[in-house]
């Protein structure tokens, strides 16, 4: 069975910076696309950023220039570094991956992962 487990959510000030962590672990092949999810209280679900395994990256408009996406595919991790931190970017932040893995059953197959998610607050 796959997992994928986020760390480095916390509190952190207007204009701070925090790095987030997603590391995928299970019988797993090939980890393709990777990407990062938030919600916030009353919003809906948007994609923050997303990287392919060759490491081609897309953002969201609200944090360009100010969130990178990177992965290590040896670790079969992604993370987030998030800059300029602003209060309107505190949210559950939430990983998912497109896994090529042994599933709890047996069989292979390839299907999105997704995290718990870890927390984000950014106080004004």
């Amino acid at each position: 069975q796959v997992q994928l487990v986020e760390s480095g959510g916390d509190l952190v000030q207007t204009g701070g910076s925090l790095r987030l962590s997603c590391v995928a672990s299970g019988k797993i092949f090939r980890v393709n696309a990777m990407a990062w999810y938030r919600q916030a209280p009353g919003k809906e679900r948007e994609e923050v950023a997303r990287i392919r395994r060759n490491g081609e990256s897309n953002y969201a408009d609200s944090v360009k220039g100010r969130f990178t996406i990177s992965r290590d595919n040896s670790e079969n991790a992604a993370y987030l570094q998030m800059n300029s931190l602003k209060p309107e970017d505190t949210a559950n932040y939430t990983c998912t991956a497109n896994v090529f893995a042994m599933t709890a059953s047996g069989r292979v197959s390839t299907q999105a992962y997704w995290g718990q998610g870890t927390q984000v607050t950014v106080s004004s």
